[in-house]
């Protein structure tokens, strides 16, 4: 069992490790309930299971609001830097005591959360799935049921219930609708590819593919990337209004972040063929590699979706821009400073995936090469 998070976390093994260990107790505490499981409308759904749930909405509604606060480049309002689309922030009319409540809440999260990274920061995953674990509770303090008792750190779950029927009132029925509008619109093509895609996958990974349904978070917010993925348990979370989750596109999305959890072939031989080589290991190569071969399996489809009307994402400035086509393999590879990457996985990882050359030969060809 890996305990550490997607980027490079070998250091932070020690501390995943407790952090593992503390979850497995944690949720052993949590209702065993999927009450917030998106119904799609096209039956059970294989590979992933989508969940609208009131508690994680909240905090990452929260913890976007407070990197507004703070300024953040990556989510400044109604702006697109470098490519990346945010949230347009909707004019609500608090009560003063709603504001104070509300801005006491913000304030706690850009105190304890907005400067740390919620696919890294131990903090946040193990509070994010804790939030997700009790979706079912209307508390979370145990107040009223003791089996709503999440045991979270710190004030946090004291701010959240207080902040919770603001929330409730101004924000939660109109991005659970687009949750759940989201979830429709991606269900046909998990049910038709899901499968398929799953297993094409771990053939490549050379890693088996995870027994149980992996558990998506539909969030108005996720990250500024739109989605990440989280380990120990795999978790995606994905923002249901970002314009490149829209469409066939949302496929691709969901099986890169997924990929994560099944990847670590990958990563170890790419380790080991530097290590043969005293080379350092290339910085991001292995997400580079997980995106490539995700946009390589995924291509067929989202070819024949790309004419499809797409559903209008709130996070574009208009209707246009939300339905217009993905970017392409070479424009999100130079988005992320990763050409050179392109050129080599080309010439040495697609002929593995075209099933030419073997793993081992075509990992010990691209490291040799950058």
């Amino acid at each position: 069992m890996r305990y550490y998070a997607v980027s490079n976390m070998h250091s932070l093994a020690p501390r995943y490790l407790c952090a593992g260990l503390l979850l497995l107790v944690l949720s052993s505490l949590a209702p065993l309930s999927h009450g917030q499981e998106v119904e799609s409308g096209f039956g059970p759904l294989p590979v992933f299971e989508f969940h609208s749930g009131f508690w994680v909405n909240l905090h990452q509604f929260l913890y976007y609001q407070a990197r507004l606060r703070d300024a953040a480049a990556e989510a400044r309002p109604s702006t697109i830097k470098n490519g990346r689309p945010v949230l347009k922030q909707t004019a609500v009319s608090l009560t003063p005591g709603e504001q104070k409540t509300w801005d006491e809440a913000i304030d706690y999260y850009r105190t304890n959360y907005a400067n740390k990274d919620p696919q890294v920061n131990l903090d946040l995953i193990l509070l994010k799935n804790q939030l997700g674990d009790f979706e079912d509770c209307n508390e979370l303090l145990g107040k009223k049921k003791s089996s709503c008792d999440a045991g979270l750190p710190g004030n946090v779950g004291v701010v959240l219930e207080a902040a919770a029927p603001i929330y409730r009132k101004h924000w939660w029925a109109d991005q659970d609708r687009a949750n759940r509008r989201w979830v429709a619109s991606v269900a046909p093509l998990v049910r038709e590819q899901g499968v398929g895609i799953s297993q094409r996958l771990a053939d490549i990974y050379q890693s088996p593919w995870p027994k149980d349904k992996i558990r998506v978070e539909v969030c108005m917010y996720a990250s500024s990337s739109g989605a990440y993925a989280t380990l120990d348990p795999l978790r995606v979370t994905i923002s249901s209004t970002d314009r490149r989750n829209q469409g066939a596109s949302a496929l691709a999305v969901l099986f890169e972040q997924a990929s994560h959890g099944i990847a670590f072939p990958v990563e170890d031989e790419i380790a080991r063929e530097c290590k043969q080589r005293d080379k350092p290991i290339p910085r991001d190569l292995w997400h580079a590699l997980v995106l490539y071969t995700t946009s390589r399996v995924l291509q067929p489809i989202l070819q024949d979706s790309s004419s499809a009307p797409q559903p209008e994402a709130t996070s574009s400035p208009s209707k246009a821009e939300a339905t217009q086509n993905p970017s392409s393999l070479a424009d999100q590879f130079a988005q992320r400073g990763w050409n050179d990457y392109l050129t080599v996985l080309d010439l040495f990882w697609q002929p593995y995936l075209n099933g030419k050359v073997n793993f081992e030969d075509a990992i010990a060809h691209i490291v040799s090469s950058i």
